[in-house]
């Protein structure tokens, strides 16, 4: 199940079923579950912590220093946790000092090829990243976020859970839960309904997502006056609470 040409540091901690490719390598703190499986050429190296049952594609490179200048060989992390799928080719670096330390990847994410995730990037579960989908450094990405091929995202932008942008965007501010987002300049295109129908969301509730939708971009309000009229409707419509709490805290300001 590990192949005689891998590298594997004496030091490193595999699980005793985790399968390493041929010509992979596995550094001295690199931490790795059970039922995982790390494909040939695949580089992992810092002070990574993969969960369990992952399965790592060829020629991945994950756990290498941050493409950040003031990075000074600082002991930050890579925390990959459970039921991941990593297609060939992603590179995601380490954390920084200037931030939480760590860069983050949740449970049950499909990444596809090419995909990148900068220092300290936070990415939660079920989402699904697009061939060459592009995160620069800081970025956070909400549960059941879909990212379109070749979307690309700026520094520090915080992305809702159930959101879903088309190839090719270009993401320089915040997407509120629920939206579809296109575009260069991007630009929102009503709401994800069929992701919402997918996961379960009754009629009722994606009624109100689109009335609060309407809210926030078809009313003519300032921006805080349509956080404080979705705040008021998060009373009787509880799965408005994430987009309301989301819109409180951006601080980039959102797509419009």
């Amino acid at each position: 199940m590990r192949h005689p040409t891998a590298l594997i540091h004496p030091n490193a901690k595999l699980a005793d079923d985790v399968e390493v490719g041929a010509y992979s390598i596995i550094g001295e703190h690199v931490e790795i579950g059970a039922g995982t499986i790390i494909g040939p050429h695949v580089v992992i190296h810092g002070h990574t912590r993969i969960g369990q049952r992952n399965h790592i594609f060829q020629f991945s490179s994950l756990g290498e220093i941050p493409q950040d200048k003031k990075y000074a060989n600082e002991p930050t992390r890579l925390e990959i946790g459970d039921d991941n799928i990593i297609r060939e080719f992603c590179t995601f670096n380490l954390g920084t000092v200037q931030d939480g330390g760590v860069t983050r990847v949740g449970n049950h994410n499909w990444i596809m090829a090419y995909v990148h995730l900068a220092h300290d990037c936070q990415v939660g579960n079920h989402t699904i990243f697009a061939n060459n989908a592009q995160l620069a450094g800081h970025v956070e990405v909400h549960d059941y976020a879909i990212l379109g091929g070749f979307t690309v995202v700026h520094q520090f932008v915080k992305i809702g859970a159930h959101i879903i942008t088309g190839m090719g965007t270009i993401l320089l501010q915040d997407v509120p839960p629920y939206t579809l987002v296109s575009g260069n300049p991007s630009a929102p295109h009503g709401i994800n309904s069929e992701g919402l129908k997918r996961r379960g969301f009754s009629s009722p509730a994606i009624m109100a997502i689109k009335r609060a939708y309407k809210t926030l971009y078809k009313a003519g309000l300032s921006f805080a006056d349509a956080k404080a009229e979705i705040a008021k409707q998060v009373e009787t419509q509880p799965e408005l609470k994430i987009l309301s709490d989301f819109l409180a805290q951006s601080e980039r300001g959102i797509v419009r």
